[in-house]
């Protein structure tokens, strides 16, 4: 066997690669003409409104709002400081269920009177039901749960 000699298995794969390639070229040849056939040629040009939504009509002109470039904020906009951010975030309430051997239970906010979730994870003394307690609210998956739980004197 001489230099000049491929191997069967590169001539198998320049095949394949050729096939490929023939394959290829006939489906876009395929695509153009039903294109064609069709009458569509997908869409030629794209306006947007001034909702930012793409739309085949050029914008009313009349609806152009006018920015100043200083007026665009990047980033996060500084919080201003509200009512809420106020109140004093530790709350009281009184243990209202507690079950020990599935470790969770409810506390009703003695302010409002609503019920919230409370779990062992979120205790820092041991509480019972009857208990007086001060908590704190954090949002959990289903509503805000009692975190930080201590018994009140």
């Amino acid at each position: 066997m001489g230099r000049s000699q491929q191997t069967f298995s590169k001539t198998e794969k320049e095949k394949k690669r050729l096939k490929k390639r023939e394959d290829k070229k006939k489906k876009m040849e395929a695509r153009k003409a039903e294109k064609e056939e069709n009458g569509t040629s997908g869409i030629d040009f794209v306006y947007v409104d001034h909702m930012g939504n793409l739309v085949d009509t050029p914008p009313d002109p009349s609806k152009k709002v006018k920015v100043e470039a200083e007026e665009i904020v990047l980033g996060i906009p500084k919080k201003e400081e509200s009512d809420e951010d106020k109140f004093d975030p530790v709350r009281i309430g009184t243990v209202n269920f507690f079950d020990h051997s599935k470790g969770f239970g409810f506390i009703i906010d003695n302010e409002n009177n609503e019920k919230y979730f409370c779990h062992v994870s979120g205790l820092i003394d041991e509480i019972t039901e009857g208990n007086k307690v001060s908590f704190e609210l954090e949002k959990g998956q289903r509503g805000m749960n009692a975190v930080k739980v201590k018994l009140e004197k």
